[in-house]
């Protein structure tokens, strides 16, 4: 008998090998195990800004400049792209070196953003393409975070309906650059009423309200296992500054609205304990790991 089990046994083993085998510490039943969250850092260039827009001097801040940025979280159940920049990437080639952008909004108002890396070719080196985006979502409609919005309409748009109206209203008054994003306006969308959307359904990656810079402005938290909770800021805050001296933009759709969901979400990093990346914070913005790299 012991000798059969011996032969069983061999048997087993040869069996493995041939397929592939169990790699060492792996059981030889179960399901596979889901890779983990993952955060990845896009970089969208640096935005030449006067800090007077926010109620600050020049010598308050440690730069005038501010960083533009695009998040990815890749989750088992689907990805998400969060903003998508201030310049398309099918309005200016690449040249291996910075190239500078200058704009001028419908408003008038002339912008210059410097760029390195288009948003398509950075989401690429991560192992993905616009079509395989599952959902998109922005932090709020202004130009600086929307300028590749048309590339991802196949993607499911989650979106408040008040911040959905002010991009498609009526009468357009509101926003500057509706080109910008004109294909969401036939994408699958859903509508995100409530304070905070479970975008996978497990409480990782939450969309929470925080109206004031516009309509319906709103801001990121992901939950990962190592790094620990993350709030994506949008434009909650602009200068870290603004946290700090308590400064509000001169600009703000509700200056109401923006202070109560200010102190909301600090209320909500000291109950996690999360981190706080403001969007637009160069300084701590060229600290972080950018795509391929990512935060898990």
């Amino acid at each position: 008998m012991a000798k059969y089990r011996l032969s069983f046994l061999a048997l087993a083993v040869a069996a493995a090998m041939w397929s592939g085998g169990p790699a060492v510490g792996r059981t030889l039943s179960g399901p596979p195990q889901a890779k983990p969250l993952r955060l990845y850092v896009l970089d969208g260039g640096v935005l030449e800004s006067d800090p007077a827009r926010y109620r600050l001097s020049a010598q308050e801040v440690k730069t005038t400049q501010l960083s533009v940025a695009a998040f990815l979280i890749v989750h088992p159940r689907g990805t998400l792209l969060w903003d998508s920049g201030a310049i398309a990437d099918d309005s200016w080639t690449p040249t291996g070196s910075p190239v500078v952008r200058h704009l001028t909004l419908s408003n008038g108002q002339p912008r210059q953003v410097t760029i390195r890396k288009p948003l398509a070719a950075q989401l690429m080196t991560a192992g993905f393409t616009l079509r395989t985006v599952t959902y998109f979502a922005l932090s709020h409609y202004h130009w600086d975070h929307v300028a590749n919005a048309n590339d991802f309409a196949g993607a499911t748009w989650l979106v408040p309906k008040i911040e959905h109206d002010a991009m498609f209203p009526a009468t357009p008054i509101e926003p500057p650059q509706p080109s910008m994003f004109a294909a969401l306006q036939n994408s699958k969308t859903v509508l995100v009423d409530n304070d905070d959307y479970d975008v996978f359904g497990d409480g990782t990656v939450l969309i929470k309200q925080a109206r004031g810079h516009t309509p319906g402005h709103q801001v990121l938290y992901v939950k990962l296992a190592r790094t620990g909770g993350v709030v994506l800021a949008g434009d909650l805050y602009h200068y870290p500054e603004e946290r700090t001296l308590h400064r509000l933009p001169t600009t703000e759709f509700n200056e109401q609205q923006t202070r109560a969901s200010r102190e909301a979400i600090e209320r909500f990093l000291q109950r996690t304990g999360a981190q706080l990346w403001i969007q637009h914070d160069l300084t701590a913005h060229a600290k972080l790991k950018k795509v391929p790299e990512y935060y898990d």
